[in-house]
């Protein structure tokens, strides 16, 4: 009966040998080009707004990031968004349109649910670790400044 067994180790080979090998390399040049692609974008709609809506360049980021999270949450409601998520990866899904994406997504998911119980609640479910951990950060890189400011290290 003990014939019938694989070691670990054989088993983890013959894993190996059957998965599919991944392209690495074409996966972060598709992630890096798509993500240069939203930035560029997000460069020539700062441009605009501040050449013709009259916004200057500290206030120009603002109206930007809102097209660009407009942007994602409408191709998330036609189903675009997640077709192009998977050819692009990480280049799509990491700025802000991916955070768009993700709340958009599970508002459209749990929609027949209500909503405060459904799209209101499963909203935050993403969005509550992302806000938490994000405030988290800019303090703990605040106070890192800070301390950095009193020894005379930033100024």
């Amino acid at each position: 009966m003990a014939d019938n067994f694989v070691s670990k180790e054989a088993y983890k080979s013959m894993v190996k040998d059957a998965a599919p090998k991944r392209p690495i390399f074409l996966n972060c040049l598709k992630a890096f080009l798509f993500g240069a692609v939203i930035c560029m974008l997000a460069q020539l709609l700062q441009s605009f707004f501040i050449k013709y809506a009259g916004f200057d360049k500290q206030s120009a980021g603002n109206p930007t990031v809102a097209v660009l999270i407009i942007f994602a949450v409408i191709l998330t409601g036609f189903g675009i968004y997640d077709k192009i998520s998977q050819w692009a990866g990480a280049g799509i899904t990491v700025p802000v349109t991916g955070f768009a994406n993700s709340l958009a997504s599970a508002a459209i998911e749990h929609r027949r649910e209500g909503v405060v119980q459904g799209i209101g609640c499963n909203m935050f479910k993403i969005a509550g670790p992302v806000i938490v951990f994000g405030v988290a950060s800019a303090c703990i890189m605040a106070l890192i400044r800070y301390v950095l400011g009193l020894w005379g290290i930033l100024t």
